[in-house]
């Protein structure tokens, strides 16, 4: 079982996912804990660290087109499939990544200008054809979700309140038409109740 985590920064995906590991672990009456692969994109890989590195944190002097930072999100993502998510899957381990596909057709087709559709058919060539069984969408809205971060922000972050908007819009449009396998949650109520509404959809696939 793959499920994957996504939304704008700031809206709590570290915690959720955190707990949603540790409860898919030792879930009561499985006889035997599960196995559970964390990953995250990009990252994870030597080379998707590496890449994440350059994505996030390279100063303003060097520049990245949409085009360019697509397609280095892909290359990261394409080592992450063929180095664990793809043998994890083979062993029947349920993985859980931090992001996945979704957030570039968000991030730089919706939000960064990009064909959307033409990010969609990079991205299944980079990840085989594989995708999450689940997504869990956290969702609020942006200007509070930027109250929760800290206030050194990474380069994405720090784009500005129009550019997450769009994220949003995007993120919301994308749920729309993928149908049953993304699942929108207010991430703006307490922790312990959007963990609850995460695991009672979970809990049904598991």
């Amino acid at each position: 079982m793959f499920f994957s985590f996504d939304g704008i920064d700031g809206v709590g995906k570290t915690t959720q996912i955190e707990q949603f590991c540790d409860w898919v672990r030792g879930i009561e009456g499985e006889g035997t804990d599960r196995e559970v692969v964390f990953c995250r994109d990009p990252g994870t890989t030597a080379l998707g660290e590496q890449l994440r590195e350059i994505l996030l944190n390279s100063d303003e002097q060097t520049a990245i087109s949409a085009r360019s930072e697509m397609l280095v999100y892909m290359a990261a993502r394409a080592q992450l499939v063929e180095e664990i998510i793809k043998p994890a899957l083979k062993d029947g381990k349920t993985v859980v990544s931090d992001r996945f596909l979704l957030a570039n057709i968000v991030y730089q087709g919706y939000a960064g200008g990009l064909e959307v559709e033409a990010v969609r058919t990079v991205g299944q060539v980079a990840t085989a054809g594989i995708s999450p069984d689940c997504t869990f969408l956290l969702d609020m809205d942006p200007a509070a979700a930027l109250e929760r971060m800290g206030t050194e922000l990474d380069r994405v972050e720090s784009r500005g309140d129009a550019y997450r908007k769009e994220l949003r819009k995007g993120f919301l449009s994308e749920a729309q038409s993928m149908g049953d396998s993304v699942h929108v949650i207010d991430a703006s109520r307490d922790i312990e109740t959007i963990q609850q509404e995460i695991r009672a959809i979970a809990k049904q696939l598991l």
